[in-house]
């Protein structure tokens, strides 16, 4: 209510100048308007008797000149009237050119004007032709210049249309009159009633000013105690730091016991406030309209506690003060503080363990290379020294022996295919990266087409059917990817060569965040979910090697390169249907272990 009352009182000067104007200015615009129209309701009338006096001086001067014409014929001759001849035939035309130029706005009285001139200059030629025989004139040419091209009616014509406007003219011009007298009647009305109005807005105005200053002294109590409600220090001070207005929590915190109104800030709290670089700032708020955005500032208060405060300052006017003044707000962050910094030795503490994780990774991933590569040399000793022993003993081998040279060959190459997949496996969380485009539809087709292949080597007689959906293109590293669909695809050729036909189904679908996910699906043996999280660990294997050939390295290897590539994968299935295995891919791919943001489709 009091920015009402302020706003009303400051239009109250404005509007006070306009009911003057309109007073003094719209009356005499109203009269002047209806003046106006009068005059030219008078001017229209005094233009149709204009034309009306030319065309009746035309036809006057014609009559003349015949008249002379006929005259000379007889014999009659004299100055004065070769005067009247002259006078006449010099008036004629200009007058019936003036009546067109007056004419001008109506067609009608144009046409009849241009058939009068039309006419008036042949009837003018037999004149001058008459007049210039004299008493020689034949009695032909006499009647010719009186008979032919009559003007008279076209003259009527002309005349009785001026008159016909003459008659709406002066109806306008009456009622122009009226208008006039009205409008002055209507004038002074409207001045009675505009003063009565700014009679009426002045006492309104006085009866308001009591009220918005009482409205004012309410709307201040308000503010005051919806500022002592704020449970956030704030302090109001002037260009010379000293405290105009201040709210309960402000006195609370630093110790205020009476209005601090007028006191130094730097005076307040035992010198909580005495900090010549905050002072400063504070200065600047106000001096160079500048804004304080979150100042940290070490306070101890009247309770004995050091404090971490946030200060926020900026320059406000207020309607009763001439100059401007600075908020501002102090919020106690020691809390967030001390969390902070409890939060940072956490950060350096768990960068030291990842430290020490990473290390150990290293160390582990360089202890399985080494030993892998170790292990090859005795594996293939065994390996070979095994057949040779077979090949040396030749058929002199009874079963027994020959069953245990099968043992040990075919576990040292169950032995070497297990090296071989663990150290994929450890390439593949140690090597880079190569993120380019790929264009997945190509590459599951040449991985269906070895799959093929192979099956048909193994089992002519079995029958794979396919269904592959598009596929698109994503950024990712080509030779891991391929490793991806190459173990999800020959595990479910695999798994479902027990089937007949083996039916495999690939899928695709874009995801909301720009992402993919595909599946691969088959009817194969299947497994029980309760054993789903062993599927993807190393080594970790459903099925026996007997009945489904493998290490347990694959699975592994996948969730890795789908975890490098910021992507995941899971697996559904039950036993004897089938089993489908999902995974999602980012459009675009970032380095290890960071989920990529959505990229487009290329």
């Amino acid at each position: 209510m009091p920015h009402t009352a302020s706003r009303s009182s400051r239009w109250q000067l404005p509007a006070l100048g306009v009911a003057i104007v309109l007073i003094v200015v719209g009356p005499f615009l109203i009269m002047r308007a209806a003046i106006g129209e009068a005059d030219e309701a008078t001017l229209e009338v005094v233009h149709t008797r204009e034309i009306q006096t030319l065309v009746q001086s035309v036809s006057a001067d014609a009559r003349s000149l015949e008249a002379a014409a006929i005259a000379l014929t007889r014999g009659i001759d004299s100055p004065l009237l070769r005067e009247r001849i002259r006078d006449a035939r010099e008036r004629i035309l200009p007058n019936v050119e003036a009546v067109l130029e007056l004419t001008r706005d109506n067609p009608a009285q144009q046409a009849r004007l241009g058939a009068l001139r039309n006419m008036l200059e042949q009837r003018l030629a037999r004149i001058d032709q008459v007049i210039a025989a004299e008493e020689a004139a034949t009695n032909r040419q006499i009647d010719e210049m009186i008979v032919l091209y009559p003007i008279q009616r076209l003259v009527m014509d002309v005349v009785a249309e001026e008159e016909a406007l003459l008659l709406d003219r002066k109806a306008v011009a009456a009622r122009a009159n009226r208008n006039a007298e009205l409008s002055s009647w209507a004038a002074m009305v409207v001045q009675l009633l505009l003063l009565a109005a700014a009679s009426y807005f002045a006492l309104r105005q006085q009866t308001g000013r009591v009220a918005a200053e009482r409205q004012a002294l309410s709307a201040s109590s308000r503010a005051l105690a919806v500022l002592d409600s704020v449970r956030e220090p704030i302090v109001l001070v002037d260009n010379q730091q000293r405290v105009v207005m201040h709210n309960a929590a402000f006195a609370e915190l630093y110790g205020v016991d009476d209005d601090a109104r007028g006191h130094a800030l730097a005076e307040i709290g035992d010198g909580a406030w005495h900090d010549a670089e905050t002072l400063r700032r504070l200065h600047d708020v106000l001096a160079r309209n500048r804004e304080l955005w979150d100042y940290r500032l070490s306070q101890s208060t009247v309770d004995g506690v050091e404090r971490t405060m946030l200060l926020n300052a900026r320059r406000m006017p207020l309607p009763d003060r001439d100059d401007a003044v600075a908020l501002i707000t102090a919020s106690d962050v020691t809390a967030q503080s001390i969390s902070e910094r409890q939060i940072r030795e956490l950060n350096q503490q768990l960068e030291g363990k990842i430290e020490q994780v990473s290390d150990v990774n290293r160390e582990l991933e360089a202890f399985s290379y080494s030993v892998s590569h170790d292990l090859r040399a005795p594996l293939r000793h065994i390996a070979g020294f095994a057949d040779k022993l077979g090949r040396h003993l030749g058929e002199n081998i009874d079963e027994k022996s020959s069953h245990y040279l099968n043992v040990i060959g075919s576990s040292a190459r169950r032995m070497s295919t297990l090296i071989d997949d663990l150290l994929v496996y450890s390439r593949l969380g140690r090597s880079a990266l190569r993120l380019q485009s790929v264009d997945l539809q190509t590459m599951v087709s040449d991985a269906r087409a070895m799959l093929d292949s192979n099956a048909k080597a193994e089992k002519p007689d079995h029958r794979i059917e396919w269904t592959i959906a598009p596929l698109p293109i994503v950024v990712g590293d080509e030779n891991m990817l391929r490793q991806v669909w190459l173990n999800l695809l020959g595990n479910a050729v695999k798994y479902s060569s027990g089937s007949e036909p083996s039916t495999i189904e690939v899928t695709c679908r874009r995801l909301d965040d720009g992402g993919y996910e595909f599946s691969v699906r088959d009817n194969g043996a299947g497994f029980d979910m309760q054993y789903a999280g062993k599927l993807f660990g190393v080594f970790q294997r459903l099925h026996s090697a007997s009945e489904f050939p493998g290490t347990g390295v694959g699975l592994a290897s996948v969730r890795r390169v789908l975890g490098r590539h910021g992507g995941r994968i899971w697996a559904e299935s039950a036993p004897g249907q089938g089993a489908t295995f999902f995974f999602t891919l980012p459009a675009s791919a970032q380095e290890p272990g960071l989920l990529s943001s959505p990229g487009k489709q290329q």
